[in-house]
């Protein structure tokens, strides 16, 4: 039983070179889809058991005599390489530091990110975990200032061409179909954003992406794990930090893309039966921080 993906509806190919195989039996314990398993003091290959092979990789990475071969759902040899030694990784103390550097910025310099910052942005991004591989995220890169104002100013149109569902009278009219929280967030945070939208694009402000000279829209296929875009989004941010940029997540203009814009999305290149994702906006930054915040979780609850 295969587990289908956008881009993928068969299993990928598994082969084992028996004369380099030790039948330590790392290979089945660390398999999931289930098609490898021993018998008879060999690893044995079935693709009809379970989810047969999905991809992941881990019988090759975790095999210590280099005996498995995976080819199919966008992963090969050259897929894997080795993992970096124990001295070269970021301890527990380096990622904090990091992470308590990092602020959601808003004001960036005029400058351009030079494409090798945006390569290593997306290497790092393609590294995240997700749902059942092989990846169906979807990166829309928009380079350039005047470009991230071109995107700003169509979603802006899309927000403006939809403002009647917000207003107080369909508001009123939805009440009775809609959660509590679900209204105090439309009537009290989306309406007057969009009007603040309105208003500041008037002075020639870009109030939604902040003039920022770069924006990437991470997007997942109908098929993917919702939480998918936000994790990869998360890993591209943390490696702009390295890269001494600043990055700040926009997450109002995902919805506006699930509820419309054919238009925008053809104009982007975004397919319209995608799920909506996140937006980040990256830049080096205009100003300096100089105190972290380490906030508070809503609850921690043990059983």
């Amino acid at each position: 039983m295969v587990i289908p993906t956008a881009r993928y509806s068969e299993t990928a190919t598994v082969r084992i070179d028996y004369e380099k195989c030790k039948v330590c039996g790392l290979c089945v314990k660390v398999c999931k889809g289930a098609p490898l398993y021993l018998e008879n003091n060999k690893v044995r290959i079935d693709q009809t058991r379970y989810f047969g092979c999905i991809g992941c990789g881990h019988c090759a990475a975790v095999c210590p005599t280099g005996a498995i071969t995976i080819e199919g759902r966008d992963i090969s040899q050259t897929s894997f390489m080795d993992i970096p030694m124990e001295d070269t990784r970021a301890g527990y103390e380096e990622l904090m530091a990091l992470m308590l550097a990092r602020r959601s910025t808003r004001e960036f310099d005029d400058r351009d990110i030079e494409q090798e910052k945006i390569d290593r942005i997306l290497a790092a991004a393609s590294t995240a975990p997700m749902g059942i591989p092989p990846s169906d995220v979807e990166v829309l890169v928009i380079n350039g200032k005047d470009k991230v104002r071109e995107f700003s100013d169509d979603i802006l149109e899309l927000m403006k061409s939809q403002k009647w569902i917000f207003s107080k009278p369909t508001l009123l009219l939805l009440r009775p179909f809609m959660k509590k929280e679900e209204f105090e967030v439309v009537d009290k945070f989306v309406c007057p954003a969009i009007e603040i939208f309105e208003e500041t694009r008037k002075e020639n402000t870009d109030y939604l992406l902040y003039g920022a000279p770069l924006a990437m829209y991470f997007h997942v296929s109908p098929y993917a794990d919702l939480a998918d875009p936000f994790i990869t989004a998360t890993y591209a941010m943390l490696a702009a930090e390295t890269l001494d940029l600043g990055s700040c997540m926009i997450g109002t203009i995902g919805p506006m893309l699930k509820n419309g814009g054919k238009d925008v999305k053809e104009k982007y290149g975004i397919s319209i039966r995608n799920q909506p994702g996140i937006v980040v906006i990256f830049g080096y930054p205009a100003v300096k921080y100089r105190r972290a915040i380490r906030r508070n979780l809503a609850k921690i609850h043990y059983y």
